[in-house]
Formats: C-alpha cells, sequence, structure tokens
C-alpha cells in the first residue's frame, strides 16, 4: 500500500513518512536477500583459496572432500554452517569480505540481483561476491550506482535520516522557463504528496528541448521523471551525476571501479 497525502499535516512530516515508507520497504528486500546463501562446492572452497574450482572438482571425483561426514558431490551446495573435509583436513568457515563498487549504470539494466524480464545491474560487476544495488535507477536512467554486500552501508545512503542530495542531468521535451524552475524549487504536488524543495539549475534552453540538473534528497519511484512531467516536460534522457559528495565523473557507460576510502569515509560519516 502506497502512503498518500493527508490534509492538514505538515509537508515536512508527510515527506518524511514517504521516505520512512520506502526505506522500511528497502529495508524487508534486504532482510529477504541472502548475505550468506548457500554457494556451489567448487566456488566455496575456491574463494577459501584451496585452489582453482576444476581443482576442487577433481578432489570430489577422487572421493577426498566430505561435507558433515558424507562424500561431496559435484554441484553441491554449502555454506559456513557445514563441516566441510579435504582429506582428512578441516576446512574452517568461509566469511564474506565486504566490497564497495560504483557503476555508471547504462540505460537498458534495470536495479535488481535477479529479473526474468530485463538484465540487471549485478551482470555488469564481475565479482565473486554476492552484490546488490543501493536504492534504484529506473531501465531508462543512466549514472551513479552503488553495490555492495554490506548492509550497513546501504542503510547509510537509504535511511531517511540521511537526507543525502541526489544529482541529475536531465534532457527534457521543450523550453523549461524561469517560472517552472521556481516551481520545482519549492515543490510539486505528485500523486503520493509534494516533493521537497530541489535545487534546481537550467543549464540550456533552446525552443525544442532544455537541459536540467536538479538535485533532489528524497527517494520516491521515477521522482524526477515525474517532477518535470508535472510542469509539463517529458524527459527524453536521464543521468545521476552525483550522490552526496560521490561522482561519477570520470567513469565511462558500463564500467564500474571500487569506492575509494575517502568515499567510504564519507557514507559512514552520514
Amino acid at each position: 500500500m502506497i502512503p498518500v497525502a493527508v490534509k492538514n499535516v505538515p509537508l515536512y512530516f508527510q515527506s518524511f513518512m514517504f521516505s520512512l515508507f520506502i526505506y522500511l520497504v528497502n529495508a524487508a528486500n534486504i532482510d529477504n536477500f541472502e548475505l550468506h546463501p548457500k554457494k556451489r562446492i567448487n566456488k566455496y572452497l575456491a574463494h577459501r583459496g584451496v585452489g582453482s574450482r576444476r581443482e576442487i572438482d577433481k578432489l570430489i571425483e577422487m572421493n577426498l572432500v566430505k561435507v558433515n561426514g558424507e562424500l561431496a558431490s559435484s554441484g553441491q551446495k554449502v555454506d559456513k554452517n557445514d563441516k566441510i573435509e579435504i582429506n582428512g583436513k578441516l576446512i574452517e568457515g568461509y566469511t564474506e569480505k565486504k566490497v564497495y563498487f560504483m557503476l555508471n549504470k547504462p540505460q537498458g539494466y534495470i536495479s535488481a540481483v535477479k529479473d526474468m524480464r530485463a538484465k540487471t545491474v549485478v551482470e555488469l560487476v564481475d565479482v565473486p561476491e554476492r552484490i546488490y544495488p543501493v536504492g534504484r535507477l529506473d531501465l531508462n536512467t543512466e549514472g551513479l550506482l552503488i553495490l555492495t554486500n554490506d548492509g550497513d552501508l546501504y542503510n547509510k545512503i537509504i535511511h531517511p535520516r540521511a537526507e543525502i542530495w541526489k544529482t541529475y542531468i536531465a534532457k527534457v521535451w521543450g523550453r523549461v522557463t524561469e517560472e517552472e524552475i521556481i516551481k520545482l524549487q519549492e515543490g510539486i504536488d505528485l500523486e503520493d504528496g509534494v516533493t521537497l524543495p530541489a535545487k534546481v539549475n537550467l543549464q540550456r534552453a533552446y525552443d525544442n528541448s532544455s537541459w536540467v540538473e536538479i538535485s533532489i534528497r528524497e527517494g520516491r519511484n521515477r521522482q524526477v521523471r515525474r517532477m518535470l512531467k508535472a510542469i509539463g516536460h517529458h524527459v527524453i534522457y536521464l543521468k545521476r551525476e552525483k550522490l552526496g559528495e560521490l561522482t561519477v565523473e570520470g567513469l565511462e557507460v558500463g564500467q564500474y571501479r571500487e569506492l575509494y576510502q575517502e568515499e567510504l569515509d564519507y557514507i559512514f560519516s552520514l
């Protein structure tokens, strides 16, 4: 159920409650997402430095690997709670290291771990750890997206108390006027309530199109697109360039990198 605006309730309280609702939905999804799911035994042991997956498969074929006292089978799935022995030697439990990546998301990918209908952003980041996106960019939006397996970092960014400014560059149909910029800055009345005031800069305006930089501190679904549509402008192109102090500058579309330590320090200081 999506919350709706309530009369006689202060705007700031409506906005906070909506952000809290989004946070709780996302948090529930993360709680249901296994950070340490069972893995194929060859992948699990390869992460432990036992050998390559092919080498581990050979050990299994030679009946040298046991799981909980029973001979292991090829393709068997295990986790840190399983007792694994190789040639009688006990392998210690596996703890997946925390990883943090910035992706310059291209169009045509959805911000999800799995989807039957479309390609996902996780497919673009080739790492052994099981990661998930922090927040969402819709299918046709490009730009900065964080992926991690650390629930603490996820909560730092998503929690409504953080109110991190997210900066987008949008190209829209038609000439955006100064009056329309002021409306965006003051807040737009959408179907799920009035938005918080935005930071808006009209970069270029032509007869048939305009470029607008807009920063928001909420996380509603397709919010920037809906705000611009509400003032009469359809979005042609949309890119998220900044998340707080983090910027996607220098990262080509489709590329990713690990977050720098100073970027992690910034996020955890929020």
